[in-house]
């Protein structure tokens, strides 16, 4: 037994993974019980299946991972159910088991893990194709491993629920939750990340600053809800423009950018500025459905910067598209007030 516990407190104290601790206990099992396979499953109560997630064969019997089988048909559902963990009678006790008449199962052990809301994750078993006597303590230590399983998928879940945590308090961090773009924070992380890459690569990088012209009107004669629903279908057209590394992002109230890298050859960044600003625009202008309304908008002033490498930082670019944007602005006014 002694031996045993050294090899235990090893085993858990270096585990850092479920299968790291499950791998030795399920060798321990073999020699504390005399079975020629150790297992453990996980049940899926949902889809009704058992799944062998590990196990350990030391002799002809063949408990093979990654094999599912449907729960009703296992022994370990019939052990629960009938309050038997142990037995050396399968044929005879459970003879209508296809599972276990397969695997020509006639002693079997077996013991539920449990989270710690009562939960059934799954289960600990030892099964053999001859008959075995029950050692005294093959019990104790049988649940004695189920418990520090349990113990193990209860910190993996644990770590699981915070990455994920903070996985969305990262997304709520860098995205404006209404139209789930880039948020300023995350356009100027990109940006600087972005102008950093053009500047190692000897590649420009292009900047449209976006206003949206008769926003203001739009509030006012549909309301909120269809301006809100507004921004979120412009959005959506601004994120179809974009390619693997470029970016779109809203500012905030009627202002967005969007990003990417410009093109390889320098002498070819004014063409490829006047054709990115003719995209960006094009995008937004159009009909838009937006529930029962169907409203035609003229689109945006946009305004593009192409930014040479070493140029500008993020807080340059962004200022100085956000001027080439005003130009456009003025020129649209200028021209309709002509037009009138």
């Amino acid at each position: 037994m002694e031996p045993l516990l050294d090899h235990l407190s090893e085993t858990v104290s270096s585990a850092k993974t479920l299968e790291e601790l499950s791998r030795p206990l399920l060798e321990m099992l073999v020699s504390v019980t005399g079975m020629e396979s150790t297992y453990l499953t996980t049940i899926d109560l949902q889809r009704n299946l058992q799944h062998v997630l590990y196990a350990r064969n030391t002799c002809e019997m063949q408990i093979p991972e990654g094999l599912s089988v449907a729960w009703g048909d296992t022994l370990c559902k019939r052990a629960l159910d009938e309050a038997q963990p142990f037995a050396d009678d399968v044929g005879l006790r459970w003879g209508d088991s296809d599972a276990a008449r397969a695997l020509q199962i006639q002693t079997y052990l077996s013991t539920p893990v449990r989270l710690a809301d009562g939960a059934l994750y799954g289960t600990l078993c030892a099964a053999s194709s001859a008959r075995h006597e029950l050692p005294e303590q093959a019990r104790h230590v049988l649940s004695l491993f189920a418990t520090l399983i349990a113990q193990q998928v209860e910190r993996e879940l644990l770590v699981q629920r915070l990455v994920e945590a903070n996985s969305r308090l990262s997304t709520y961090a860098n995205t404006d939750p209404l139209t789930a773009l880039a948020n300023r924070r995350a356009l100027h992380q990109a940006l600087t990340r972005l102008l950093e890459q053009g500047s190692r690569r000897g590649m420009a990088v292009l900047v449209a600053f976006i206003d949206l012209d008769g926003f203001k009107a739009i509030n006012d004669t549909y309301g909120h809800d269809v301006g809100d629903q507004f921004l979120i279908a412009l959005a959506e057209r601004l994120r179809n423009l974009l390619r693997a590394e470029d970016l779109a992002a809203r500012l905030g109230g009627d202002e967005f950018v969007v990003v990417a890298l410009g093109p390889e050859k320098l002498d070819m960044l004014g063409d490829a500025a006047q054709a990115f600003e003719k995209r960006v625009f094009q995008a937004t202008r159009g009909d838009y459905q937006l529930g029962p309304l169907r409203m035609h908008y003229d689109g945006a002033s946009v305004g593009v910067l192409g930014v040479s490498p070493g140029s500008h930082n993020a807080v340059q670019a962004l200022q100085a598209a956000d001027a080439a944007m005003y130009e456009v602005k003025q020129a649209r006014k200028n021209q309709l007030a002509h037009l009138h």
